[in-house]
């Protein structure tokens, strides 16, 4: 028995990360048709855009997929009222406050799940009602946790107080990363960068070059004073960089991040003065496949170091 398996009936416990600039329909249908729980990333998406991918992936699948909500975009109202009236059953809420939604949402029959990125946050979201908790490490790519709790640390932290299926993020990109953090005490596990990294993602080729080809010590978490984020070291951040070095007010920092720098960095291409959004696990990262593969090899290397693993003595 699984749990995460059993809340969205799906056949393995995978869900993958609603990622701004990067999942749209044919990500989301992909990993959905493969088995997993595929998310369209509403973050990035205009309200009729938004309508669209979820009418188009609901005729690339007949397998459950979901929408992702980050509370603090505009149109939040808007936004969910289309995801009602296209019957979507499944969406996962993140950066903001769970009680705004969750139980407006499960009234109309859908199951809510939220992003946290610490202890006392997932609390909050078992007691707004949640169904489930996607509890994030500071290793992720994307909008972060201002602690810097690892997931390794976070998992059995949580594990412990709540009661409601736990699902893993933050550095997970092989089977054996999986395993190793529902050993901890996870059901499933979201898994961001590594579809970033495939053909299916609607990011441009050039940034999932440089996700491939990104070493340790690549990325770096910052701009914790607005919504703390994981970035490739490029131009930009070495702008950012530049301007912390002279303390920088809030204004300042918000003005050099102007409009749009994610999307000309990952969805344009702009490899120089995009914000270019990513997890350390990029660094793990060697190639990019169709989704159908990576999926494959997720649970081959799982089930490989399962085996492994019940043959270690100490």
């Amino acid at each position: 028995m699984n749990r995460i398996k059993d809340l969205f009936k799906i056949q393995y416990p995978i869900i993958q990360g609603g990622m701004i600039w990067a999942s749209g329909y044919k990500l989301a249908s992909a990993v959905s048709n493969s088995g997993g729980l595929g998310l369209i990333g509403a973050g990035s998406m205009y309200p009729d855009v938004l309508r669209e991918h979820i009418q188009k992936c609901k005729k690339a699948t007949d397998k459950p997929f979901g929408v992702n909500v980050p509370m603090l975009y505009p149109n939040l109202q808007e936004i969910i009222e289309i995801i009602i009236e296209e019957g979507v059953k499944v969406v996962f809420t993140s950066a903001g406050n769970p009680k705004t939604y969750t139980s407006f949402l499960k009234s109309k029959g859908i199951t809510v799940v939220h992003v946290v990125s610490s202890l006392k946050f997932a609390l909050k979201a078992q007691e707004a009602g949640v169904d489930a908790v996607v509890a994030e490490g500071f290793e992720a790519g994307g909008h972060n946790g201002r602690d810097e709790t690892t997931t390794l640390t976070l998992i059995p932290m949580v594990k412990e107080v709540i009661k409601i299926p736990l699902i893993a993020a933050g550095g997970i990109a092989t089977g054996a990363s999986m395993y190793a953090v529902m050993s901890l005490g996870a059901d499933g596990v979201q898994i961001g960068s590594r579809f970033v990294a495939s053909e299916e993602a609607s990011s441009h080729r050039d940034f999932k070059q440089m996700v491939v080809d990104a070493k340790e010590g690549d990325t770096h978490l910052t701009l914790k004073e607005l919504a703390p984020v994981r970035l490739l070291k490029n131009k930009f951040y070495q702008d950012v960089m530049e301007l912390y070095s002279k303390g920088p007010s809030i204004e300042e920092l918000k003005e050099l991040l102007g409009r749009a720098r994610a999307k000309k960095g990952m969805f344009e291409g702009d490899l120089v003065e995009g914000e270019l959004e990513i997890g350390q696990v990029s660094g793990l990262i060697n190639d990019i496949k169709p989704v159908e593969e990576i999926m494959k090899k997720l649970i081959l290397d799982f089930e490989a170091t399962k085996e492994k693993m019940e043959q270690v003595e100490i």
